[in-house]
């Protein structure tokens, strides 16, 4: 069973609706600019449609000479002098947050 009630197909992610007035269960890929939605009255197809969408996505994007976007994961790599990553640690000790917490927050306050 799928407890975080998202779908997930060659790396993306959705998360399907349901439509009272429309009666229609429904969904958009998550993570990425594109707007790739995907729907079916039936629930038990809402995966096939949502599959689906990715295909066609990809499709397209091949079709068209475009390189298909990719959810963000939320992580990456980062390459610091090593005297910076030396104060960050001791900054984030300092502060009782993780390293990754420092550095999210410092990024947070950039952007």
């Amino acid at each position: 069973m799928n407890h975080d009630n998202l779908l997930h197909y060659k790396g993306y992610s959705a998360k399907p609706e349901y439509s009272v007035e429309d009666k229609l269960f429904y969904g958009t890929i998550l993570g990425i600019d594109d707007l790739v939605d995907f729907s079916s009255e039936d629930a038990r197809k809402i995966e096939d449609a949502f599959h689906a969408a990715v295909d066609d996505y990809l499709a397209f994007c091949a079709e068209i000479g475009k390189e298909p976007q990719k959810e963000y994961s939320g992580m990456f790599h980062v390459r610091i002098s090593p005297d910076l990553h030396k104060k960050l640690t001791a900054v984030a000790k300092a502060r009782g947050v993780t390293l990754n917490t420092a550095v999210e927050q410092a990024i947070a306050e950039y952007v």
